[in-house]
């Protein structure tokens, strides 16, 4: 099995392993063809470019979807996608290698853990043993993945893995986050509803904007010194599409040097956007749910990402 596609998908099953993925309110609101598609990637998706996807219109999820594929194609330079063709070809192979379990093949355990490995180097079988169970064992050089049928029924689980193992897991998962650079990371931002309130034929909000400093790109200057500007532009709509409000905001972000900017690592840019009704352009809308959208624009290199989220005034 070739090494460059073994390491990003063991990287990826570390990354499973710690963590977990609820189904939201607005993932069961996707377009069956959305919901097959976060449904096909879901052992490779990270929880952030979930959380991206589940908040794009309708309208920008395509392009996500080829962006998804394009930040983990391992040679960009040529015409294929050897990434998302090998992960497409597990997945089918699992489907039919995994049968008689009450799903399909590559959404039992057994499958997960194939198309994110690969073939096992070694795969071992045991009929029932003393205990009663059944168990299988497949080998990745020297580590073991073991899958446990209580009633030898053909329905095996992943068996929990060893603490041995642990100390290897977690150095794999630091190589992972380590390995993740900027021009490959996902750009995305958050913006919320922080308080609204209603007094008398008036209405005062506050939205909150939020952004990692490392997903913001800079522009070096002649003096080393690092500077960027972000245009956030906001709509609230009502059902039928109404316009109930719309501004925008400035953001100008500037560090004398790079060292400046890596005291920044891990944490948050935020600013704040503030709504007044009724104005000179628009009235006091009526209490009930509306739709947030949001465009963010980066000066540096570019990059623009649009949102929609529902709010409450």
């Amino acid at each position: 099995m070739s090494k460059k596609f073994l390491l990003p998908f063991f990287l990826l099953f570390v990354s499973l392993i710690f963590s977990s993925c609820l189904t939201s309110r607005l993932e069961r609101k996707l377009k069956p063809a959305d919901q097959d598609w976060l449904s096909e990637v879901r052992y490779i998706i990270t929880p952030e470019e979930r959380k991206i996807f589940l908040e794009l219109p309708e309208s920008e999820r395509e392009q996500f979807k080829v962006d998804f594929w394009a930040r983990r194609d391992p040679d960009p330079d040529t015409e294929a996608n050897e990434f998302k063709d090998e992960y497409y070809k597990r997945l089918e192979r699992a489907n039919q290698m995994f049968l008689g379990e009450g799903r399909p093949g590559w959404l039992t355990d057994r499958g997960r853990i194939y198309i994110l490995f690969g073939p096992p180097t070694e795969r071992h079988t045991y009929p029932m043993e003393a205990s009663g169970y059944c168990r299988e064992v497949w080998y990745y050089g020297s580590f073991p993945v073991i899958f446990i049928d209580e009633h030898c029924s053909g329905n095996y689980i992943l068996s929990a893995i060893n603490l041995e193992h642990l100390q290897d897991l977690n150095l794999a998962q630091g190589y992972f986050q380590n390995t993740i650079t900027q021009e490959r990371s996902v750009f995305d931002y958050d913006l919320k509803l922080a308080r609204s309130q209603r007094s008398g034929d008036s209405l005062r909000a506050l939205l909150s904007f939020s952004m990692k400093y490392e997903q913001i790109w800079f522009e070096v200057r002649d003096d080393a010194s690092l500077e960027t500007q972000l245009f956030l532009v906001v709509e609230i709509k009502d059902r039928a599409g109404n316009q109930v409000w719309q501004g925008q905001k400035t953001a100008n972000l500037s560090f004398s040097d790079e060292e400046e900017l890596k005291k920044m690592r891990g944490l948050k840019f935020t600013m704040e956007v503030e709504i007044n009704l009724p104005d000179g352009r628009f009235p006091l809308p009526a209490p009930g749910k509306y739709l947030l959208y949001s465009t963010l624009k980066q000066r540096t290199g570019g990059k623009e990402l649009k949102k929609v989220s529902e709010i409450k005034l």
